[in-house]
C-alpha cells in the first residue's frame, strides 16, 4: 500500500488487455458451387468479427476472378482477456447488386497463448480453405494514461514558468523589501486566475480583468488561468488569437466587444445553416454523435472566434510551451444522466496537454476526445474535435436556452440561473410562431398551410424534450439538493458505452476542482465570480460556499470561508480568505464578486468621475436593474454594455491590485517558513473501501 498517492481516495485498478493480430494471407478451391461457378467466378472477401470487442467488424479487399486468393492483409483487436472471445470469419463473394456469403466458421481464441504465432486453417463447406496466421499479445502500454501526478508536459511547463515568474514577482513587487522577494524557485508561489461561469456577462466581465492583470504584472506573476462555462469562452477567444501573448487583452478585447455587438440572428442565415448542415453531416456520417451543443458550439464560435474555426485545443499548446503565459484550463462534469449534478458529478479537465477526470486518475491526450475506447486502447479515432466544440460543451447549460438568442422573452433580471432553468419548457425553445412566419416573410419565403405549422411544431416539440432530457436529464437537475455531493465518492458506471458532459456551472460555479489538484500545489488563487445573484446587495458567497464543502468532502486544504464578514463588512469589491496557522498545503482565496461600488465615483482608482457623461456611464446596476442588459441568458451586447461591464471589472481589479501583492508576498513567506510539501492523505482503510474496477469505457459527448 506504500505506492499509493495519498491524494487518490478512489483507486483505478487498470486491467490490461490483449493484442489480437490476424493475418488474412490467402484462401484455396473459393467455390459458389458447381452450377454458381459456371456463371461466374468468385470475387472473394474475407469479413472478421469478435462479438465481445467493440468495433470489431473488418474485412479485406475483395480480388476479382480468383479461387485461389492472396490478401496478406493484417488487422488487430483489443480483446478483454477475461471474456471468451471468439474470432468469426465470413467468406463473402463481392456482386454489383448485393454480395453473397460463400460459408462462415469460428475459432476460439483461449487456444492461443501469447507471444506465439499461430497457423489457423479454418474450412468453408468440403473443399474451401482459408489461412489466417494469428499473434496474441499482453498490451503493456494503453492510449490512456493511468496516474494522478501531472503529465511531463505539465510538469516541464511548471519548471519553465517557475522562471518567468519568479522574474515578474520581482517586477511587480520592485520597491518592497527584498526579504518579501523570493530568493530561490522554492519560494516562488504557484498563483491560479480564475474566472466563474455566468454566459456573456462572466465572457464580459473576465476580459476586463485580463486586461487589468495583464497590465498590472499580475498575469505574468501567474502559472493557471481556469474557467468555467463564459469564462472559458474569453479564454479561447483570448489565447486562440494569433498574436496573444504578444499582443495584450486590451486590443483583443476591441475586436470582442464589435463582435458581441452583432445579433446572433444573423448566423441563422440560410448560407450559414447550409454550412452548420454539412459540418454535421459530416461528423455523423464518421461514425460520431451529433447533438444541439455540436450547433451551439458552431454559433458561439461563428460569434467569438470566426476566423479560428479549425483552432484545436491542442493548437494551445504553443502559447505556453515556453512558459510564455499561464496554462489555460477549462471544464465540464461528467454526469449520470438521472442523478442530480449536485449529489454526484465527475469534474473533467481540459488543457492543452491533455483532457480526464482527476477522481480516477485517466487522462488522454486532446486528439483523443471523443473516440471510442476499450480497456484505455483506441478502438476507433476520429478527427480532433475544433475548439468551437468543446466551447459548446464547456458552456452547455445555454445550448437548451439558445432560444433566448432567437428572441425569446427574457426573464427577469433578478432570477438566478437556477430559477431560469426550471421555467424552461419545450414550446420556449421551438418559438413563436407567429415571429417564426414573420421572419420567414421578411426572407421571402412562403407561409406554409396552418395545418403544417401545427405539425411541424409538434415534432419540433418533441425533438426538443427528448435534447432536453438526452443533454441534461429532468428538471431536478436544476434545482438545489439539500445533499449536496451526497454521492460524490461514488464511481462512473464502468459498463456505460458513454459519458455524459455537461456544464460544470450546474453543480457550483467555480473552477475549484481543478485548482485545487494536491499535485499543482497553489499557493494562492484569484477568483472572479460573475454568478447570479438575486440583487446587487445580495451575500456574494454561494458558490464559495459549495466550493469550500467539496474540497471538505475531497479531503482537499481549504480556508475557512466565514460568510458572516458580509454582516460585519457589507458588499465590498473583493474578500480575503487566508489559511488557519499551522495549515501548510491550505491556499489563500482572494474572492472578487461583481459589484459596482466605487466605480460609481472613479472611472480609475483615484481618479474622481468628473463630467455628467462620466458620472452617468459609472452609475448603473447589475441584478437590480429590471432592464439591465447583463442577463445570464442576454447574447447580445452594445458598445456602451460591453464597456460598462468590463470597465468595471477592470477598475475592480486594479483597484485591489494591493491587495493581490499583499498576498503574493504571504505566499513567499509561508512557502520559506514551509520548504517541505506535506500531504493530505486518507487513512488505507478509506482508500481500500473505494476500490473499483475500469474497464470498458468509451469516451463519447
Amino acid at each position: 500500500m506504500s505506492s499509493i498517492d495519498p491524494y487518490q481516495y478512489i483507486i483505478v485498478e487498470h486491467q490490461y488487455s490483449h493484442k489480437l493480430k490476424v493475418i488474412v494471407v490467402r484462401a484455396e478451391n473459393v467455390t459458389k458451387g458447381a452450377f454458381g461457378d459456371l456463371l461466374d467466378t468468385p470475387d472473394p472477401y474475407v469479413e472478421l468479427s469478435i462479438p465481445t470487442t467493440p468495433e470489431s467488424r473488418k474485412r479485406t479487399r475483395h480480388i476479382n476472378n480468383d479461387i485461389n486468393p492472396k490478401w496478406n492483409e493484417t488487422f488487430e483487436f483489443i480483446l478483454d482477456p477475461k471474456q471468451t472471445n471468439v474470432l468469426e470469419m465470413t467468406l463473402m463473394d463481392a456482386n454489383y447488386v448485393m454480395d453473397e456469403t460463400l460459408g462462415t466458421a469460428k475459432y476460439c481464441l483461449s487456444k492461443l497463448k501469447a507471444g506465439q504465432t499461430e497457423q489457423v486453417t479454418l474450412p468453408i463447406g468440403k473443399t474451401t480453405k482459408v489461412f489466417l496466421d494469428l499473434f496474441l499479445e499482453v498490451c503493456s502500454s494503453t492510449d490512456l494514461r493511468f496516474s494522478l501526478a501531472l503529465c511531463d508536459q505539465e510538469k516541464l511547463f511548471m519548471k519553465t514558468r517557475r522562471d518567468r515568474v519568479m522574474l515578474a514577482i520581482k517586477k511587480l513587487l520592485k520597491m518592497e523589501n527584498p526579504r518579501f522577494l523570493p530568493a530561490s524557485p522554492r519560494e516562488v508561489p504557484t498563483i491560479a486566475i480564475v474566472g466563474s461561469g455566468g454566459g456573456f456577462r462572466a465572457m464580459v466581465g473576465f476580459s476586463g480583468v485580463m486586461k487589468a492583470l495583464y497590465e498590472s504584472g499580475v498575469l505574468d506573476c501567474a502559472t493557471y488561468t481556469a474557467g468555467l462555462s463564459g469564462s472559458t469562452w474569453y479564454m479561447s477567444t483570448l489565447y486562440s488569437h494569433p498574436e496573444f501573448p504578444a499582443k495584450g487583452p486590451g486590443e483583443i478585447n476591441k475586436e470582442l466587444m464589435s463582435r458581441v455587438s452583432n445579433n446572433p440572428l444573423k448566423l441563422l442565415l440560410p448560407q450559414n445553416i447550409n454550412r452548420y448542415v454539412k459540418a454535421l453531416w459530416k461528423k455523423k456520417s464518421a461514425g460520431q454523435p451529433v447533438t444541439f451543443t455540436d450547433i451551439f458550439g458552431m454559433l458561439i464560435g461563428e460569434t467569438l472566434i470566426p476566423a479560428r474555426m479549425d483552432t484545436k485545443l491542442s493548437a494551445l499548446q504553443e502559447k505556453i510551451n515556453e512558459g510564455q503565459s499561464p496554462m489555460p484550463l477549462f471544464t465540464c462534469l461528467h454526469v449520470k444522466p438521472d442523478v442530480s449534478e449536485l449529489m454526484f458529478a465527475d469534474w473533467v479537465e481540459f488543457s492543452p496537454y491533455e483532457i480526464g477526470m482527476a477522481k480516477y486518475g485517466t487522462f488522454m491526450p486532446p486528439g483523443l476526445f471523443g473516440s471510442k475506447f476499450f480497456m484505455g486502447s483506441v478502438v476507433k479515432q476520429y478527427e480532433e474535435n475544433p475548439l468551437h466544440f468543446l466551447m459548446g460543451v464547456w458552456g452547455s447549460a445555454f445550448s437548451i436556452l439558445f432560444n433566448r438568442v432567437l428572441g425569446v422573452k427574457e426573464t427577469t433580471s433578478s432570477s438566478t440561473m437556477e430559477e431560469e432553468l426550471e421555467q424552461i419548457k419545450p414550446e420556449h425553445i421551438v418559438g413563436d410562431d407567429s415571429a417564426d412566419n414573420e421572419e420567414e416573410t421578411q426572407r421571402g419565403g412562403t407561409e406554409s398551410s396552418e395545418a403544417e405549422d401545427e405539425r411541424q411544431r409538434h415534432a419540433q416539440a418533441s425533438w426538443v424534450q427528448r435534447m432536453l432530457t438526452s443533454i441534461m436529464g429532468d428538471s431536478t437537475l436544476f434545482t438545489t439538493h439539500p445533499d449536496e455531493f451526497e454521492r460524490i465518492y461514488e464511481p462512473l458506471d464502468v459498463k456505460s458505452k458513454k459519458i455524459h458532459v455537461v456544464d460544470s456551472g450546474l453543480t457550483f460555479n467555480l473552477p475549484y476542482p481543478l485548482i485545487l489538484r494536491p499535485q499543482r500545489g497553489v499557493d494562492l488563487i484569484i477568483s472572479f465570480d460573475f454568478s447570479a445573484r438575486p440583487s446587487d446587495s445580495s451575500p456574494p458567497f454561494k458558490e464559495l460556499l459549495l466550493a469550500e464543502k467539496w474540497a471538505r468532502m475531497n479531503k482537499l486544504p481549504f480556508p475557512k470561508i466565514d460568510s458572516k464578514v458580509f454582516d460585519r463588512e457589507g458588499l465590498k469589491e473583493c474578500y480575503v480568505f487566508k489559511p488557519n496557522k499551522g495549515e501548510k498545503n491550505c491556499p489563500t482565496v482572494i474572492h472578487f464578486v461583481l459589484a459596482n461600488i466605487n466605480f460609481r465615483n472613479f472611472k480609475a482608482p483615484g481618479v474622481p468621475r468628473d463630467s455628467d457623461n462620466d458620472i452617468e456611464f459609472g452609475d448603473f446596476d447589475i441584478f437590480d436593474d429590471p432592464a439591465s442588459p447583463f442577463s445570464t441568458f442576454n447574447f447580445k451586447y452594445s458598445n456602451q454594455a460591453f464597456k460598462r461591464l468590463h470597465d468595471l471589472m477592470e477598475f475592480n481589479t486594479l483597484n485591489n491590485i494591493e491587495v493581490i501583492k499583499e498576498a503574493i508576498k504571504d505566499s513567499i513567506l509561508r512557502r520559506r517558513e514551509n520548504p517541505s510539501c506535506c500531504s493530505v492523505s486518507l487513512s488505507l482503510n478509506e482508500i481500500e473501501n473505494k476500490k473499483f474496477l475500469k474497464r470498458d469505457t468509451s469516451i463519447a459527448k
